[in-house]
């Protein structure tokens, strides 16, 4: 069913939106997070993320207490089994290079680089529709994060392509990372073109960081298959890509984009702090 967020009157509620790409992303002005929302604000911001997919606020000053208010405007926060939090605000995820250096290290690889484009908790059977994410500490230069446009990347796929991943279903593995944390969930799979319950569209869906294999074909085929997904993913077009500063807020729909974060900083150590907030119980195209 469409949303009748490509109707909202956004100028209505004072916001000003500056879309950042074409095809999604926008940066929102004239509003502060860390004061209440008004339930039109708040339905302007959640119209506005669903249209743009992922939406950025500027000089904006919050903590994690400020930072958890405003997300749980949107549903119940969700508290990742890996997060490393104080009793305080245990449903902020650090995103830091130093605790990835620390994972790399239990786990016994390296992190595959390059091509790690994902999406948040995609290993559970139902995955938290959006997340929010402010800057910590930042590099005076580089450490930007990509976001893909998961229709596009779907809309643009060659018809040929499109007909063969109808109706398959990708793995999602988040074993080993869960197990560290001491932690179980089995492995789960999702279909790799996923309609979006609010908006209609099908949504490209494949996270690269946890082992992803299509069910029902040859390990070849899935191989073949998934490399043309990630070169979508690749593709500038179908991306929109945000320079940090300090300040900075994004907001974006788990289900309609996948994310990359460029780790180009060298050991500067870049932090930042998410939250999850949880999506309804069963998706329709599950």
């Amino acid at each position: 069913m469409a949303t009748s967020a490509t109707t909202f009157d956004f100028a209505a509620t004072g916001l000003v939106i500056r879309p950042v790409q074409p095809s999604h992303g926008a940066e929102i002005e004239g509003i502060d997070l860390s004061k209440p929302l008004t339930d039109d604000l708040r339905a302007a911001i959640r119209a506005a993320v669903l249209k743009y997919k992922v939406v950025f606020f500027r000089d904006q000053s919050l903590d994690d207490a400020s930072q958890a208010a405003f997300a749980a405007n949107f549903g119940p926060l969700y508290t990742h089994p890996t997060t490393r939090h104080d009793a305080a605000n245990k449903e902020v995820h650090a995103i830091a290079a130093k605790y990835d250096r620390e994972y790399e290290k239990k786990l016994g690889r390296k992190l595959k680089a390059g091509d790690a484009y994902h999406t948040d908790t995609s290993w559970r059977l139902v995955p938290t529709w959006g997340a929010v994410l402010r800057d910590v500490n930042l590099p005076e230069v580089g450490g930007d994060t990509i976001w893909v446009d998961g229709n596009l990347a779907y809309e643009t796929l060659p018809e040929e392509i499109k007909q063969r991943l109808e109706g398959k279903y990708v793995t999602h593995n988040f074993t080993d990372s869960l197990e560290l944390s001491g932690h179980e969930y089995p492995i789960v799979s999702h279909k790799i073109v996923r309609t979006h319950r609010e908006t209609g569209q099908k949504i490209l869906w494949v996270n690269f960081q946890q082992q992803p294999q299509i069910l029902g074909i040859e390990l070849a085929e899935s191989a073949e298959l998934l490399d043309e997904v990630l070169r979508q993913y690749k593709r500038p077009d179908v991306q929109a890509r945000f320079s940090w500063r300090p300040g900075t807020v994004a907001f974006w729909d788990n289900r309609a984009a996948v994310h990359y974060a460029v780790r180009n900083y060298g050991d500067f150590p870049r932090e930042l702090h998410r939250i999850l907030i949880s999506d309804e119980p069963l998706w329709t195209d599950l």
